[in-house]
């Protein structure tokens, strides 16, 4: 195997990973706007919910859809040239916290397509919370690579369920004070 090759598609992956986290990051928080837009009174519910559409649809289609398929494809080239992974049981691991990714991803797809035909199924405390699920596994997905140990796994669950008691309540605490704002 070229050293060079396998380096090349391990850090092409790593850059489309970063961009497909921008996205998974970024569409909640549109969906929390349009979705408090949604609440205001015309003619601004109208321009504002336009405009975070617009926005959305953008970051989705451009930029969130293509990543994701590109760093898909970077992994699946880098099993290619390095197929013993997965023999590896931290990399079975990782490719189980991958899969619950691909799923939180698919059915952000669904609440962007509701969203652009204006139906708003949760609240904007909903959203804020769903929204935390890419944080909780990119930690989780970091954390597995790094440490490639079963005894580092016990700590790093231990550690994901604290990191989202943690967001849990930081959402609860924001809402809070930002009621107290307006």
């Amino acid at each position: 195997m070229d050293g060079n090759l396998f380096l090349a598609a391990k850090a092409l992956h790593i850059i489309f990973v970063v961009a497909w986290f921008a996205g998974l990051f970024y569409v909640p928080r549109l969906f929390i706007y349009q979705t408090e837009a949604a609440a205001e009174p015309e003619p601004a519910r109208k321009l504002l919910t336009d405009r975070f559409k617009l926005m959305a649809r953008r970051l989705w289609y451009i930029i969130t859809w293509p990543a994701f398929i590109l760093a898909t494809l970077f992994a699946v080239w880098l099993l290619v040239l390095y197929p013993s992974y997965l023999s590896m049981p931290w990399m079975h691991l990782k490719l189980g916290l991958v899969v619950l990714l691909i799923l939180y991803h698919l059915s952000l797809h669904v609440l962007f397509r509701r969203l652009m035909r204006d139906e708003y199924l949760l609240s904007s405390l909903k959203l804020r919370l769903y929204n935390e699920v890419a944080t909780l596994l990119l930690f989780a997905i970091v954390f597995t690579v790094v440490f490639k140990n079963t005894s580092g796994w016990y700590y790093g669950a231990g550690g994901i369920l604290l990191l989202g008691v943690v967001l849990m309540l930081a959402v609860k605490i924001y809402k809070r004070l930002r009621t107290r704002g307006e």
